[in-house]
């Protein structure tokens, strides 16, 4: 191998490591929307493009070859197009149906260079086949009937678990025996297996989520763009100038609105209208796992003391007390009046004695 040939392989290698740490990197981060991701996403996406490129240019790769004339360093570059697959289906800037294209082109090219090298097992060759026959409708689950679906599902299952324990045993191997080369060789092929059969489960859902989207009524980018320019003015308040109205008096909405709609931030950064910071997300998370009642908020001492304080409560006795009154002992009139009052009541007791104004119930 020449100087300048190998130099190329050396930079190859160490291009492949800094597009794998690219991809690693995306784990660490939460939200596959954000800006931050993307970005991400797409230098990791131009790193193993040009890692495809420098391999064509290296024919590390050839069709007259068998998987025994791959070095075992190179057997990691036969994974760039699984990964290219991977990351362009995490894209989420792109129209839908054109990154779902794109990612089973890369799927495609990885299956045609496992098949080339023969490097497929008994099971994945008959799926690749039979994915070649029916390209746009493969599926996994072939059949319609429930059993055998179930079964499939269990059988693919366990082998990609059989797969992933193999691959974390081969790799918690000791260092030294990893840098052996018969042992970095079986941790790659591995991991080739786990990617082969991932690839296909791949496709299976691509397939499904492009027959989803063909379902969908096709909207131009005209009639797109007039549909999010109404749905701002109405929910915004903002009137359509080409629609003609009697009325006098704006809307309510619109009278609501005036001075809040529009963006609320300029493009630098600096705010354009007074606006308030709420918590309804952090509110809406801390009630996920609360009753679905409406529990109590104070004590009922709590509960007491407020009404005290709010005059609910009268302590003390005098007229608004609810205890009995005391007698003026020297006060004689008083006293002959609650004695002529109790002799009156004895009376009235005796005139009428109990049960005797019910006279309906007698026999």
């Amino acid at each position: 191998m020449e100087a300048s040939s190998i130099e190329r392989h050396s930079s190859l290698r160490s291009l492949f490591k800094s597009a794998n740490n690219q991809r690693h990197k995306l784990n660490s981060i939460p939200d596959s929307s954000s800006s931050v991701y993307q970005d991400n996403l797409r230098a990791a996406i131009a790193a193993f493009r040009e890692c495809q490129q420098l391999t064509e240019k290296l024919a590390i790769f050839s069709s007259n070859e068998s998987e025994d004339d791959i070095a075992s360093g190179d057997l990691q570059f036969l994974l760039i197009n699984h990964f290219l697959g991977e990351l362009i289906k995490a894209d989420s800037i792109t129209t839908r149906k054109t990154v779902l294209q794109q990612a089973r082109v890369a799927y495609e090219r990885y299956l045609k260079l496992m098949d080339n090298y023969d490097m497929l097992s008994k099971v994945d060759s008959n799926l690749y086949q039979r994915y070649l026959s029916e390209r746009d409708d493969f599926s996994l689950l072939s059949t319609s009937d429930p059993t055998a679906r179930r079964n499939t599902k269990i059988t693919r299952y366990k082998r990609e678990q059989e797969l992933k324990l193999k691959l974390e045993y081969l790799a918690r191997a000791p260092l030294a025996l990893q840098n052996d080369d018969a042992a970095s060789r079986e941790i790659y092929l591995a991991e080739i297996q786990l990617c082969t059969h991932n690839t296909f489960h791949a496709l299976d859902m691509i397939n499904q989520e492009l027959k989803i989207i063909s379902l969908m009524p096709l909207t131009s980018p005209a009639r797109e763009a007039e549909e999010q320019a109404e749905d701002y003015r109405r929910r915004n308040g903002v009137p359509n100038n080409n629609s003609y109205s009697d009325r006098l008096d704006p809307p309510i909405s619109q009278l609501l609105s005036r001075g809040k709609a529009g963006p609320l931030l300029s493009k630098d950064g600096k705010p354009l209208r007074p606006f308030t910071l709420l918590d309804s997300r952090q509110r809406l998370q801390d009630g996920v796992f609360k009753q679905d009642h409406a529990l109590p908020t104070m004590t009922m001492d709590e509960y007491l003391e407020e009404e005290r304080k709010r005059g609910g409560i009268v302590d003390g006795g005098g007229k608004s007390g609810g205890g009995p009154q005391q007698l003026d002992e020297d006060d004689m009139e008083k006293a002959d009046s609650e004695t002529m009052k109790a002799r009156e009541w004895d009376e009235y007791v005796e005139a009428n004695p109990k049960g005797s104004g019910n006279t309906l119930n007698r026999g």
